[in-house]
């Protein structure tokens, strides 16, 4: 038996004026997804337990199985494993954003333009997370490059009680004065963070970016901090082999720290533009090589849903039934029995660009089991009919690898 999820991050959204009042997952041209709702479950999932931030690293723990009100200590760590960073019990880990901030106003005044500095690219920003290292480094605190605009800083002896923290991704727009660090504890963020501004309004390649009309990485914002997160192994908590495939640090961190293979994908992105044809080779490759499972997850749907980028996030999802689900079903196929569940880890909607809470839409098939849920499409109202609720969301995945349903 082999088995597979395609996680579709951000896909689930609310009715959107510019699509006719329907959703991204309604207008889609997905005949994939919907020949697998017509044959198999169709439901809707809690991937946000009460009282936690509906984040990805919290969503997709839960997807992935894991209570997270019992192993979840932040964000940055799970990033951190990915980098190689090796934090200790005392470290704190912290998500280290590019963003663009406006330009002349006092620094409480600023908007946050861009919370990922024109989508910047990986080698551009490493440049950029070395002069910050030069500049805040090499003692209480380390600054280390990760991937395009996510990166990590380490509070070394630092604290986690530090008020509330927001993500810069839920702020576009909007001035950041009511969103800084101001509790005491986090004095020392919030003087990093207004510093990095005169440390990169002249950088060398903040210039070229301006030159070339994109968004420059003018400061730096900290966020979603915590310890060093200990996970029981994926082959311990469910008896199979698996492989994550992703763009980003946060899922292969997961996968790493739960001892899966993580592969790594030229020209994944996180993005429409991402190598969707090597996250599949990638895929099948790994279940063909003796691994039971394989946990692809696809950023672009929640990257267009920041953006509030309509166009492109109903084509993301196209995308993924086309170069992912389609080509993935076919493969699996061919080697026997197998299970597929697909769904997005929260919703993004692009009406306010940033993560909801609520429950989201899933498909459960197995090639083992014939009962369906008796709808013929996915989106999130197909999944409301059905009445199937499944709100201990960490659950669902014991489910897939059952021997039998």
């Amino acid at each position: 038996m082999k088995y597979a999820v395609v996680l579709c991050d951000g896909m689930a959204d609310t009715p959107n004026e510019m699509l006719g009042g329907k959703t991204p997952m309604e207008i889609a041209k997905k005949p994939t997804m919907d020949w697998l709702a017509l044959h198999g479950e169709v439901g809707l999932l809690k991937t946000v337990p009460d009282g936690m931030a509906p984040g990805s690293d919290v969503a997709n723990l839960t997807v992935m199985g894991y209570d997270t009100k019992e192993c979840y200590t932040g964000r940055s760590p799970l990033e951190a494993a990915n980098i190689g960073i090796n934090l200790e019990d005392n470290d704190v880990a912290f998500r280290c954003n590019l963003v663009t901030l406006s330009d002349s106003e006092d620094y409480p005044h600023k908007t946050l333009i861009d919370y990922c500095a024109g989508d910047i690219h990986t080698e551009p920003a490493r440049k950029i997370i070395q002069d910050i290292q030069l500049s805040f480094g090499g003692g209480e605190f380390d600054f280390y490059a990760g991937t395009a605009y996510r990166h990590c800083m380490v509070w070394h002896g630092g604290k986690t009680a530090l008020g509330k923290i927001t993500p810069p991704h839920d702020i576009t727009g909007r001035t950041i004065g009511d969103y800084l660090p101001l509790h005491p504890n986090a004095a020392p963020l919030l003087v990093m963070m207004k510093k990095s501004i005169e440390l990169l309004k002249e950088h060398p390649e903040n210039l070229l970016r301006k030159k070339e009309g994109l968004n420059p990485a003018n400061a730096i914002w900290l966020w979603g901090q915590g310890n060093r997160p200990h996970l029981q192994s994926y082959f311990e908590r469910f008896g199979v082999k698996g492989s994550v495939i992703s763009a980003v640090d946060l899922i292969k961190g997961i996968g790493r720290i739960a001892g899966m293979n993580v592969c790594d994908i030229e020209g994944a992105t996180g993005y429409i533009d991402t190598n969707y044809e090597g996250k599949l080779s990638a895929a099948l490759n790994e279940l063909n090589n003796d691994q039971d499972f394989v946990y692809v997850h696809v950023e672009a749907p929640d990257e267009c849903g920041h953006r509030g980028e309509v166009q492109n996030k109903v084509r993301s999802i196209e995308d993924i039934d086309q170069k992912i689900i389609s080509p993935l079903l076919k493969g699996m196929k061919s080697m026997g029995e197998f299970r597929l569940l697909v769904l997005p880890d929260h919703a993004t909607p692009l009406s306010i660009r940033t993560h909801t809470s609520e429950p989201v839409p899933y498909i459960l098939y197995a090639s083992d089991n014939s009962n369906t849920s008796g709808v013929s499409c996915f989106h999130e109202n197909s999944a409301a009919e059905t009445g199937i609720y499944a709100e201990q969301g960490h659950t669902l995945i014991q489910r897939l690898f059952a021997k039998s349903r």
